[in-house]
């Protein structure tokens, strides 16, 4: 019985993972990384993607600081942490988050506010679909690996 729970939760995440690429907010970057993952790091990828989420928070908690402030005027720091959000996003995958993060930094060169403040709210939209979804992703091959008698270490939750 367990077999079929294995195959359908496996399927599931098969059906999660096409739908993201449908969608654009994965691209190929995501299954390299999944290629890194093997029986020595079984978790390889979601202790990435959990990297990429603790320090994205951080960037996106500092640019909402930014254009918080009435004064601001510092567009070149707004753009040094989009680059470094886009790096990041780039590396993981991330497409969507990432194309969301080139338009921002095109309304920050302009110094932009009204623009750069649509760009930060969509961008932290796009950040939060991909959270949730990375993380659905991440309970159900938890499962599978319950169901198919792995055990991984506990994953840290951010």
């Amino acid at each position: 019985m367990l077999g079929w729970g294995v195959d359908r939760l496996r399927a599931d995440m098969n059906r999660l993972l096409a739908m993201l690429f449908h969608q654009g907010v994965l691209d190929e970057q995501f299954l390299q990384l999944q290629q890194l993952e093997d029986e020595s790091s079984p978790n390889f990828v979601s202790e990435v993607v959990n990297i990429y989420f603790h320090e994205s928070e951080k960037l996106l908690r500092n640019l909402r600081g930014l254009l918080m402030d009435r004064e601001f005027s510092d567009y070149k720091k707004m753009g040094t942490h989009l680059n470094q959000l886009m790096g990041s996003s780039s590396s993981i995958g991330a497409k969507r988050v990432r194309n969301v993060c080139v338009a921002f930094r095109a309304s920050s060169e302009q110094n932009s506010r009204p623009g750069c403040l649509r760009a930060l709210e969509l961008l932290e939209h796009e950040y939060c679909y991909l959270k949730n979804k990375l993380h659905e992703l991440f309970q159900m091959d938890q499962l599978r690996a319950l169901a198919a008698g792995v055990t991984y270490p506990p994953q840290p939750q951010h």
